[in-house]
């Protein structure tokens, strides 16, 4: 790899949109300028998994992640963090045994969840549930 390689990715999860910029480097991982480290033990697990599952199947990992993450609430963001993650290591590693595994384990590292709200319809308070009419 000569010099600097910079890998953007990007991933999303209901409202959050998460953009990863992987580097080469130490494995230092920040998300929205802090490290990862100080979130609680769940999320930080969440957003470990991509890189613990590139060190099993790879071995060290060699670089830096940067992510920020806008939108939506904290799980959201963190599982659109999560899926830039997965997909910066594996566009910057190219490995097709790392696709597999990440599949194997969840498809949710490379595939985005595309679920969204459904809009509210007009004449009425919600989007399914309409109002019961009454005849008596």
């Amino acid at each position: 790899m000569e010099g600097k390689t910079k890998i953007h990715a990007s991933g999303k999860r209901k409202a959050a949109v998460a953009k990863a910029v992987l580097t080469e480097g130490k494995g230092k991982i920040t998300v929205n300028g802090k490290d990862y480290k100080n979130l609680d033990l769940f999320n930080r697990l969440k957003i470990e998994e991509p890189i613990r599952i590139a060190e099993i199947v790879l071995g060290k990992a060699k670089f830096d992640i940067v992510a920020s993450v806008r939108g939506g609430g904290e799980q959201g963001q963190i599982e659109a963090v999560r899926l830039s993650i997965a997909k910066a290591i594996l566009s910057f590693t190219k490995s097709e045994e790392l696709k597999k595994s990440y599949l194997d384990y969840d498809r949710n590292l490379l595939v985005a969840d595309v679920r969204r709200k459904e809009t509210r319809k007009p004449g009425d308070s919600k989007a399914r549930a309409k109002r019961q009419t009454s005849y008596r």
